[in-house]
């Protein structure tokens, strides 16, 4: 079988223009409002957002993280508070680094120094699971480097990149091939070719999916001329993954016209962008709840319940806060939860609903006013 890197056109991909230029649109549009929402984005959105990025990047490889772990190396990464959330924060800390480095310093030239960095900072230990790689350099040996599935006896190849001996030369190729095609070509066409071009070329024995993803997110923040982070395209693939295992392949055994790649591509992005334009609506409706309710004296188990309540937006707490749910969110005594909620219906934070033994409570709309 004659895979992308074994086709005469190799690596100059073709597509219809003309086919993409809907999709473009819509992509555009969708990241105006993206762009638009932006500017009022708080550093604890983008944390979110990383985080988001940081879980879904690894889950599509099939690996699962600790979602507090993560979250306290992003805190620690970009100074925010980590109240609440483990110390040892040094577990995820390089794959972090390589997520924010990607977007934040996506002006510095892409080098094989860059790529071994962002390699070694996935792999510390040297080990993927329980087998030592090498790391920090560009996979080297006879071993082909085939994409397969399935039970011992019964995989199924889906890729054979090309033999390390080839490597050097292409990956020469690629980082003169990043440096040239920026600005002339469309930036989002670029970031889905980008995404291919790298991931067929399999360059490292493990870490090539989560080291195309965060060059996907660096051609991206190139084409918006901005390290913010305002979206998670990983997230989006990992919802499609199926879809997007299925259309790689079928790519990869083509004959280099990348329409039909691009096209996906750009699908999910426009996917990623609507998730993040509500997250941040979302978000932006908590903040200024919180914001209306800055001068109400609540103690520290009052704060946290409301907090809770708060992250929930625009959703009501399902079945409303009782006392019950007080005492085991609060770690306190029924009287102690019933005071505080009285104290917080007499401060308007809290509206009762129901009464005697059924009353519960939800967050007072008034505050969003």
């Amino acid at each position: 079988m004659k895979y992308i890197w074994q086709s005469d056109h190799w690596p100059n991909f073709t597509y219809n223009l003309e086919t993409l230029l809907e999709y473009l649109s819509e992509s555009r549009k969708e990241q105006g409002a993206v762009n638009k929402l932006g500017a009022f984005l708080e550093l604890h959105t983008e944390e979110e957002l990383l985080l988001q990025e940081a879980l879904n990047t690894s889950a599509i490889e099939g690996e699962t993280l600790n979602t507090d772990e993560v979250r306290s190396s992003i805190a620690y990464s970009l100074g925010l508070p980590r109240g609440g959330l483990p110390s040892n924060h040094h577990r995820y800390e390089g794959l972090v680094e390589m997520l924010i480095d990607a977007t934040r310093n996506y002006d510095n030239p892409l080098t094989d120094e860059k790529l071994y960095s962002w390699h070694v900072a996935l792999f510390p230990g040297g080990h993927s699971n329980l087998h030592k790689i090498t790391v920090g350099a560009y996979r080297s040996g006879k071993t082909p480097m085939d994409v397969v599935s399935g039970p011992p006896g019964k995989e199924k190849t889906y890729y054979s990149a090309p033999p390390s001996s080839h490597i050097q030369t292409e990956m020469n190729q690629f980082n003169k091939w990043w440096e040239s095609s920026r600005g002339r070509l469309d930036g989002l066409i670029r970031a889905a070719y980008a995404h291919l071009y790298f991931v067929s070329i399999h360059p490292f024995e493990d870490g090539n999916g989560r080291i195309a993803r965060a060059l996907t997110d660096m051609a991206l923040a190139q084409d918006e001329k901005s390290g913010k982070r305002l979206y998670s395209l990983s997230a989006q693939i990992h919802t499609d993954r199926l879809d997007y295992y299925e259309i790689l392949e079928k790519t990869q055994k083509g004959s280099g016209d990348i329409t039909e790649w691009v096209i996906w591509f750009l699908n999910t992005f426009i996917r990623s962008l609507k998730s993040s334009v509500e997250m941040i609506e979302f978000t932006l409706l908590r903040n200024k709840f919180r914001q209306n309710i800055i001068d109400k004296k609540m103690n520290s188990r009052e704060s946290k319940v409301i907090n809770k309540m708060i992250d929930l937006l625009p959703v009501d707490y399902k079945g409303g806060m009782t006392n019950k749910k007080y005492v085991q969110i609060a770690k306190t005594s029924p009287a102690t939860a019933k005071r505080d909620l009285q104290e917080l219906v007499i401060s308007k934070v809290l509206i009762p609903q129901g009464g005697g033994r059924s009353i519960s409570y939800q967050l007072n709309r008034k505050m969003l006013e």
